[in-house]
């Protein structure tokens, strides 16, 4: 049964190699923009990115970010992204593994519920979601595009 870790340090390009595997968006580029990406995500305690291995590779990611909350009588708030399984590793417990883990530590650091999105339209990845406690439905996501810049 796969398990999950909090990423390391070393850990960067074993994710970069991931991201493209996986063709779900573009990563950070150039490499020296990635490490300072990683530098300030590994620095942040409102960050936790967790991992799931086979064979000494990284096959399966997800990141929790956690926010103080004014209402909910106070309890953070919890949001998953950046859920990535290796498609060739999908299916073996490994997103499961990492969400799970990112699950235990929203509920430890007191968050009132986890958001998250999804923009897949394929209905296996929205089962996966509902099997690890997500509801749909619950509520509705917006989102705002940037701004394109004048020329």
């Amino acid at each position: 049964m796969p398990t999950a870790r909090l990423a390391e340090e070393s850990d960067l390009v074993a994710l970069l190699e991931l991201f493209r595997a996986s063709e779900v968006s573009a990563a950070a580029e150039p490499r020296e923009r990635a490490e300072d990406i990683w530098r300030q995500t590994l620095s942040r305690d409102d960050l936790a990115l967790f991992v799931s291995e086979e064979a000494d590779k990284i096959v399966a990611t997800c990141m929790l970010i956690t926010a103080p909350n004014l209402l909910r009588a106070g309890r953070r708030h919890g949001f998953l992204e950046n859920v990535v399984t290796h498609p060739h590793f999908q299916g073996l417990g490994h997103g499961r593994a990492v969400v799970t883990a990112a699950l235990e530590e929203a509920w430890r650091k007191d968050c009132h519920h986890v958001l998250m999105q999804s923009g897949r339209r394929d209905p296996r990845v929205h089962r996966f979601y509902e099997g690890c406690g997500f509801v749909p439905g619950l509520r509705v996501g917006y989102v705002a595009h940037r701004p394109a810049c004048p020329a």
